[in-house]
């Protein structure tokens, strides 16, 4: 299991800092946790997780060829 700084997300998911707060608050990414009593964090796992739904979801998208 490992941890990673919001830096560390947002270089992982090209996601700008906004951008993942405004999904977690949507209930579109996965939320940190408080590592060491105050740090945030996110799971790894989770957020490679979320990462490959994005690409299943659009590999199954219909093509809009109109």
């Amino acid at each position: 299991m490992k941890f990673l700084k919001l830096q560390q997300v947002m270089d992982k998911t090209t996601l700008c800092r906004s951008s993942i707060y405004n999904l977690i608050k949507a209930g579109e990414f996965p939320e940190n946790v408080t590592v060491m009593g105050k740090r945030k964090a996110w799971l790894e796992s989770e957020v490679e997780d979320w990462m490959m739904e994005k690409v299943e979801s659009e590999q199954h998208r219909p093509l809009n060829l109109v």
